[in-house]
């Protein structure tokens, strides 16, 4: 498959045009575009299939239910599950951290113990935890960031101990590009008995994920990351962990049976999907996954790693542009800041000429303290991206520098 034609073609929004000229669309790690197989596959729910699942007497909810669970089972092969049934559907990343905070923090955490982040997590991977730690009288503690973008692993090792009791980082940082080695911090970590939970969100469209390879308990991603649409997500958990976990929420779909004097629940995963699931948007999660194995990580790792590295390397070449975060291995974003520039002025600048990135602390303050910054830009790429877009982006950081200067 040509990754200058066909691969663009499945992605319609690429033809539109803004503020007259062409979309360059470089935001990828705030929400990917959606393919046609996607929109086709979420349309044919709605036009033709809309039926709520399981328990269902009828064929459309048939139906509904068996594409809604063959999703499951397309997620469950994606990160290497031994079964379906470690496979949880949640509303994203921030849901599957807040289940996980409100479940197993409650479960593990006592007074004066430890949850381990890292300085460079997404808010999504500090609040959830915070407001646990608070509840149990217990304490979040982060593993420092080096001045390349990396996190300080001696550090890490300095900071277990068996007050440690949850260990949870990001795999890909989606400020920074970091991608992080966590087979050996979750080494580390589970030596001390903490149980280990990996943000995906931003490395499940770039590097495959698998669970037992990355030597997690449990994963979390967003649909909307790859491809997918918005408001679904996933957690993975070892089946005997998620098997001690208590329900999330409660109502219908999760009960075994309730009585006046109390519920009994069903087993994982359906005790923690309570109510009327996103039934359009996993069918649409499943199509997704479809259209990555059929494209193949090494040839999207190869693709986005030309692309990236050409805007890294014209970044670099222009006067008065620091790029943050320069680690190795990377991702498919570069993160910069033009001297005596405000991230948001060139961002507006290069919306002008119909180039969409991100400018702000990308939901990690910490790190910006850490950098002693308010923010950056943040160009991040995708299967869609061409040299194009990377010349067309370089001429508008060259432009904002003009006018900014």
């Amino acid at each position: 498959m040509s990754w200058e034609s066909e691969v663009r073609d499945l992605f319609p929004q690429l033809k539109r045009q803004v503020n007259g000229r062409r979309l360059v669309y470089l935001d990828s790690g705030a929400t990917t575009l959606k393919p046609v197989p996607v929109i086709a596959a979420v349309n044919a729910h709605f036009t033709n299939e809309a039926a709520n699942v399981h328990r269902g007497a009828h064929t459309l909810s048939d139906e509904a239910t068996g594409k809604y669970e063959e999703a499951r089972e397309r997620v469950r092969g994606f990160v290497g599950a031994d079964s379906h049934e470690e496979i949880v559907f949640t509303k994203g990343t921030t849901d599957g951290i807040n289940l996980l905070a409100q479940t197993l923090g409650r479960t593990v955490l006592n007074e004066g113990d430890e949850v381990i982040v890292s300085q460079m997590e997404h808010h999504s991977n500090i609040v959830p935890w915070q407001m646990i730690a608070l509840e149990k009288k217990a304490k979040v503690r982060f593993v420092p960031v080096l001045e390349d973008g990396s996190l300080d692993f001696e550090a890490f090792k300095k900071m277990l101990s068996p007050k440690v009791k949850i260990v949870s980082l990001v795999h890909l940082s989606n400020a920074l590009g970091t991608i992080n080695p966590l087979k050996q911090f979750f080494a580390a970590a589970h030596a001390v008995n903490a149980v280990c939970v990996t943000d995906a969100a931003q490395s499940i469209s770039l590097l495959p994920l698998l669970a037992k390879d990355l030597n997690t308990d449990f994963l979390v991603f967003s649909g909307h990351k790859i491809f997918a649409p918005t408001g679904v997500g996933v957690l993975y958990g070892r089946r005997e962990w998620l098997d001690k976990l208590p329900p999330y929420q409660g109502g219908g779909s999760m009960i075994a049976q309730v009585t006046e004097e109390g519920t009994t629940y069903l087993g994982t995963p359906h005790r923690f999907e309570a109510g009327t699931p996103a039934i359009a948007e996993v069918i649409g999660l499943g199509e997704a996954l479809k259209l990555v194995q059929s494209l193949g990580f090494a040839e999207i790792q190869k693709h986005e790693r030309l692309i990236v590295g050409l805007a890294e390397d014209a970044l670099a070449k222009i006067e008065g542009v620091k790029i943050y975060g320069t680690a190795q291995p990377r991702g498919h974003l570069v993160s910069f800041v033009l001297q005596g520039s405000h991230p948001a002025d060139v961002g507006a600048i290069l919306n002008e000429q119909g180039i969409a990135i991100r400018a702000g602390h990308h939901c990690c303050q910490p790190l910006m303290k850490r950098f002693g910054i308010p923010g950056t830009n943040r160009a991040s790429f995708s299967i869609y991206s061409t040299e194009a877009d990377v010349q067309d982006f370089i001429a508008g950081v060259k432009k904002a520098k003009e006018l900014l200067s």
